[in-house]
Formats: C-alpha cells, structure tokens, sequence
C-alpha cells in the first residue's frame, strides 16, 4: 500500500542546509587564524599552572645558588667570642723558683744588694685555661680560588639551562591546553550532531504516527522510529559525559574551578591550517628553536667548566689572608689584653692518592655523556618533526576524505528522505541511512579536530609559540 505525501508537508531538510554550510567552510584553504579565546587561554595557562609554577620556584632556587656563590667573593667577618672555664686535667709545672731563688740570693750577697728577686714561685698551672677569654673579630678573604670562580660559573650555567627547562615546559603546556580545547569543541560538535539527528528522528516519528493514525502503515514503524530516538539519547548522554569531562581539563591545565565556563570560538574548527612549509624547513627551524637543546647545552657547559675546576685544582694553589683582632686574657677587664693578629697563608694539595686525576677524568666522562646526550635530542628532534609533519598531512588526506564521505552520505540521504515520504523506501532503508549519515559527520567533524590537534603537535615539535 503506497503511502501519500499529504501527511507532513515537505519543507528543505535542515540537516541539508546545515551540510551545505560546513562544506563551503571546510572549502577555505587559509593559513592558521588567530584565535583570541585559544590564545588567552594559553596565557592563563602559563600564568596559572601549578606545573609551571613549579618549574618557576626551581628557577629561584638555583638563581640563590648563584647568589650563594657569589657572596664567597666577599670577605667574611665574623664576631668570635669564647669564654672558658676549667678545673682538674693535666697541668704544666715547671721548679723554676727552685732554680733560680738561690741563685739570686747568692748574686745579692756578692754584690751588697738586693737587686735579685728571691721570692720566685714554681710554676703550677692547668693546661686548660680557667676564667679565660677570647673576643675577637676575625676577617677572612680568598684572595685566589679556583672554587670559588669555577663553581660560580657553573652554577649561571645550571641556571641556563633550568631556564631552558621551563622554556619546555611552557611549549609543552601550549600543546596541551591547545588540544584539550580543540577536543572540548569536539565534544560539542558532536552533541550538535546528535541533537540534529535526534530532531531527524522525532519528525521521522511524527511522520510515521500519522500513518499509522491513517493505516497508512503498521505500528512497528512508529515503535522503531522511538527505539532509534532512544538510541541516540543514550549516545547523547555520553557525548554530554565527555564534553564535561574536556571542560574540566581545560580548566585543571588553567588551574581555575573544574566547573568553570569555557567560551568557545566556533570558527576554530571550521577554518583549517593549510600546511606549506616543507620538512627539511620545518626540521632546521626545529634545531633552531627547540629548547631541549638549550637545556642539553647548559649542562654540558657546566660539564665542561668542571673539567677546567678538577685540573685547575690540580696544579694552582689557593691564596687567602686573614686577620683577628681583639682582647684575650684571663677575666673580662680589656685592660692590657688588647691583640692583633694577622695571616697570609698558600693551599696546594701536592698528592692525594690520585683523587685528582681520578676526579679530572670523571668530569671529562660526563662532558662525553653530554655530548652523546646532545646527538641523541637532536636525532629525536629531527624523528619528531618527521611523525607530526607526516600525521598532519595524513591527517589532512582524512579529512578529504570524510568531506567526500559526508557528501555522499547527504546526497544519498535526501534521495531516500524523498523515497520513503512518497513510500518508495522502507523504513530500514532510511534508518540505515540516516546512521550512515550520522556516522560521517561524526567522522568529519573527528577529521576537522584531528588537523587542528596535529598542527599543535607540529608547532610543538617546531616550538612555534
């Protein structure tokens, strides 16, 4: 029994329409437009995340090792005070009154006078000083150290490359926040999708409870139509799940409330990179550029440099002078206790078993690693501009392809929309169709969100900012 066209006038079907617009807008060929929101978001991001915040108090934490070393350039003065108190132990004594009283006396009678003393006392007194005090300041200052130059230097060499590390960091923050927006877009468009398909649905509904109200049709088709509605609400219910899901990442890289609002820029996704440079361009731009290799280089400096400390300790003294001054005696009277004492001393070690030579060969064996180390980042740097530059162009070949995939299905949907309004399909036919429609603007709309995510991956290989 054939069905009339009478029941549900026919109107352009929306999803027609709305097919027709992102197929002129996936024609533009541009390059990457700016976006306002991605890029104050990514500025948000590296203003706010937690990582980065770590990466910046490591940054002040060697910038102190710098000062720490630094201030080993200065005298040092110090305020020494010490007082002792003592009692038993080992004493020093010494029969000098025995000794000398007789011979004294003995010179006194010889020559009529009293000119000797006789009354000398023995000497009887603790090695440990009782009541005795040492106030002084002390003053001290390298005049030549090869420490303290040579660990200077290194450490500004360790803090270039911490600096290089948070450089990394920030390029890798860039790319995450990057894709985890386009995702988050992703997820929206695919909740359109589903609402367009559900709205599909619900007319295919109405159109067959009309027939069935008409016996035009049996009930089964009234009952397949809600079981399709069905299915794409459960669909929907996990593309909601995920757009949830993406928000609340993008706001963990932000470091903001989970639940925060995140505004979209709907033209992102629609108006594509158009890929011009070539590999061999984008691999030197990467060398150039890529701050592994800044990090790599700082250390190998600071390698290198203590190679130059191990053998300048091998062969140069060190020179310091010194100096105290201030009072010493026995009770806190400052009368006639008053002193100055000043140093000038040499440090060189002449033999220590090998140390030095073995030390000297240990920093030439990590300035080897370091190097090595370098290669090997610059090989990895060159493989993955390599694997982004191929995944975008594969990228972009796919989603060529799902643009032909979603004009077809379209094309092959309106004809079977038209067929079962005049009862010349049935109804599995244009439910088959229907999900293969559904499916290719899923797969185009996954297509346009993976060129975007593989051009982030590029730019990240490259560091493009």
């Amino acid at each position: 029994m054939k069905r009339t066209t009478n029941c549900l006038p026919h109107r352009p079907p929306l999803w027609a329409m709305l097919a027709l617009i992102v197929h002129l807008l996936s024609l533009i060929t541009t390059h990457a437009q700016p976006s306002p929101i991605l890029d104050g978001y990514v500025r948000d991001g590296l203003a706010n995340n937690l990582a980065l915040r770590q990466e910046s108090l490591e940054i002040s934490r060697v910038t102190e090792s710098i000062n720490q070393a630094r201030s080993l350039f200065y005298p040092r003065v110090a305020f020494n005070p010490t007082y002792s108190l003592a009692a038993g132990g080992r004493r020093l004594q010494f029969p000098v009154g025995d000794l000398l009283n007789p011979v004294y006396q003995t010179l006194n009678q010889m020559t009529g006078t009293d000119r000797f003393p006789t009354n000398i006392q023995n000497v009887n007194e603790l090695l440990a000083p009782n009541n005795f005090h040492d106030t002084k300041v002390s003053v001290q200052y390298s005049i030549f150290n090869t420490d303290i130059q040579y660990n200077y230097l290194i450490q500004k060499q360790l803090l270039t490359a911490q600096e290089a590390r948070k450089r990394v960091v920030e390029n890798e923050l860039r790319y995450t926040i990057r894709t985890a927006y386009y995702q988050y877009l992703q997820t929206l468009d695919a909740i359109r999708i589903y609402d367009n398909s559900r709205k599909v649905l619900t007319e295919l509904a109405r159109l067959n409870e009309k027939l069935v109200s008409n016996n035009v049709a049996t009930k089964e088709v009234l009952s397949s139509a809600r079981y399709e509605i069905s299915k794409v609400d459960q669909q929907m219910a996990v593309a909601e799940k995920n757009r949830e899901s993406a928000r609340a990442y993008v706001n963990f890289l932000l470091n903001r409330d989970l639940t925060a609002p995140v505004e979209v820029d709907s033209l992102l996704t629609r108006i594509l990179p158009e890929q011009k440079e070539t590999l061999p361009d984008l691999q030197q731009t990467a060398l150039r550029g890529r701050q592994e290799l800044a990090q790599v280089n700082g250390s190998l400096r600071a390698a290198q440099t203590a190679v130059k400390l191990n053998e300048a300790n091998a062969r140069i003294p060190n020179v310091y002078v010194g100096g105290n001054a201030g009072f010493q005696g026995f009770g806190y009277t400052f009368q006639n206790q008053a002193y100055v004492l000043a140093q000038f001393g040499l440090q060189w070690d002449l033999f220590r078993g090998y140390e030095k030579r073995s030390k000297i060969q240990q920093a030439r064996i990590q300035t080897d690693a370091l190097q090595t180390r370098m290669q090997e980042v610059q090989r990895q740097i060159q493989l993955q501009v390599l694997q982004a530059y191929y995944d975008l162009d594969a990228a972009n070949e796919s989603l060529t392809a799902t643009q032909s995939g979603i004009q077809n299905a379209d094309a092959t949907f309106r004809v079977i929309d038209s067929k079962y309004r005049n009862g010349q399909a049935l109804l599995i036919e244009f439910l088959r169709y229907q999900n293969d429609r559904l499916t290719a603007q899923l797969q185009h709309s996954m297509a346009r969100t993976d060129v975007l995510v593989k051009r982030a991956a590029l730019d990240r290989a490259v560091a493009v900012e």
